[in-house]
């Protein structure tokens, strides 16, 4: 254990020192498995047992078929950004909720959520809506701080609602149900959709000025916007219903894993930005290189993610934690509340992917040990995962945001988003407190048989 918690400490102290995330995992858990093996670290016996694993694990990784999921959904989140849906997810939401006081806010946060479930990522969609939203909120004389926090807060959005990367890899990393995990995000995301929404009307009631209300559209209008966005509906319908089988009827008889969902939804992107004329020879190839290089990084702090977690598991840390606990009979609830914490001053230093790599094999022994559920888990973590996005210092949606929109600070944004991280938190103790939130589909869907 003392091993394994000096190993933490030291790929802290190396991403302090602007190390990346990847190598800082790889060389401690490398050197950490040479030390366990072969009783130091730069001993022959075991330097060849930690090179023999590092070997192993970078084969493995690149041939898990249940990865491929991922870059199908990264490649589906692009094609989707250039067949435009986007500006028609965004101009349904104005039409409804425009005419508030701080209207276009709120659609903007409402067309993010919807921009989420068929994207499957927070920085995607902050980058996308950026560039539809702010124009518009600029024109009707918005702070630049509502303008950027309804942006950066709605992209969170992105990693919860189903389809989700960040799901696909907690599934993955600990054996959980992608189609159970994806169906537990839904109610926690449209909480948060409705948080978000009572974080801007907060915002405007304490300065008014700060977004003004819209042009109000009339109900035909609104018909008509409805109508452009059957496209998005469609993509939806044909992933998440092959998923849960609401596509398993005469005639069609379909029923999707999540790797053939992504898939289909990939390739439904691909035929509806080819029909709108997103798409050209030069912009293909750049989405295919694009999804290559995503898909690259990702599996290579996955990769360095699990060499960690080998040498932490060899070192005993998710053991000895749990015999701690049992040792000092600390309430089960007490348990998940440190851990909570652990994870928001975390979220203050290390992006999103990466906390959850490094964590999640360290607590999810512990978490399960003590009788929770794995699901509900998942969905905790990828809420604390939500809130780091948002959160100084590091708050990876922000910056993301001052490169797009460029003249807007980053104090500016980070001051703007705090009643949003604070709707984030009252969301995080609803789901703790009630797991039936996050519980209620997947029960369902095992009772269906899915």
């Amino acid at each position: 254990m003392t091993a394994a918690l000096i190993g933490f400490g030291l790929v802290l102290i190396l991403v302090l020192v602007r190390l990346p995330i990847v190598f800082a995992m790889a060389l401690v858990g490398t050197l950490g498995f040479a030390y366990e093996r072969g009783g130091a670290i730069f001993s022959e016996r075991g330097l060849k047992a930690a090179m023999s694993m590092v070997g192993r694990q970078i084969t493995d990784t690149a041939q898990d078929y249940g990865l491929s999921v991922v870059p199908l959904f990264i490649l589906m989140g692009l094609f989707v950004n250039k067949g435009g849906m986007a500006r028609e997810l965004y101009a349904v939401s104005n039409a409804f909720l425009g005419h508030f006081r701080g209207g276009i806010a709120m659609a903007t946060v409402a067309a993010c959520g919807g921009f989420s479930a068929i994207c499957g990522s927070s920085l995607a969609t902050a980058a996308t809506m950026s560039k539809v939203a702010m124009p518009e909120m600029r024109r009707y004389g918005y702070s630049d701080g509502l303008s950027t926090a309804s942006i950066a807060a709605g992209g969170t959005l992105g990693i919860l609602i189903p389809p989700s990367v960040i799901l696909v890899i907690y599934g993955l990393l600990t054996e959980t149900s992608i189609g159970k995990l994806f169906m537990a995000g839904i109610l926690p995301g449209l909480i948060g959709i409705f948080f978000y929404l009572l974080a801007v009307r907060f915002t405007v009631w304490r300065k008014p000025d700060a977004g003004p209300a819209g042009e109000r559209t009339n109900w035909m209008g609104r018909l008509a916007a409805l109508r452009s966005v059957w496209a998005v509906l469609l993509l939806f319908f044909l992933v998440i219903g092959g998923l849960y089988g609401a596509l398993d009827v005469y005639p069609l008889n379909l029923t999707f894993s999540p790797t053939e969902a992504a898939g289909m939804g990939a390739a439904g992107a691909f035929l509806i930005a080819l029909s709108r004329g997103g798409l050209t020879i030069k912009s293909t190839f750049e989405v295919l290189q694009e999804t290559a290089f995503t898909s690259a990084a990702l599996f290579s702090v996955l990769i360095g993610a699990q060499i960690f977690s080998n040498f932490v598991n060899l070192a005993g840390l998710p053991e000895a934690l749990i015999a701690l606990v049992t040792a000092y009979d600390v309430a089960p609830f007490t348990v998940i509340l440190m851990i909570l914490c652990i994870y928001i001053i975390l979220g203050c230093v290390f992006e999103s992917l990466s906390m959850l790599l490094l964590t999640v094999p360290i607590f999810f022994p512990l978490v399960t040990s003590l009788g929770y559920d794995p699901i509900w888990f998942g969905i905790v973590v990828v809420v604390v995962t939500e809130i780091s996005l948002i959160t100084p210092p590091v708050g990876l949606n922000v910056f993301i945001l001052k490169g797009v929109v460029g003249d807007v600070s980053t104090g500016t944004i980070f001051k703007g988003v705090t009643p949003f991280w604070i709707a984030d938190l009252f969301r995080l103790a609803l789901i703790v407190l009630i797991p039936w939130i996050a519980l209620v589909l997947p029960e369902q869907m095992g009772a269906l048989g899915h």
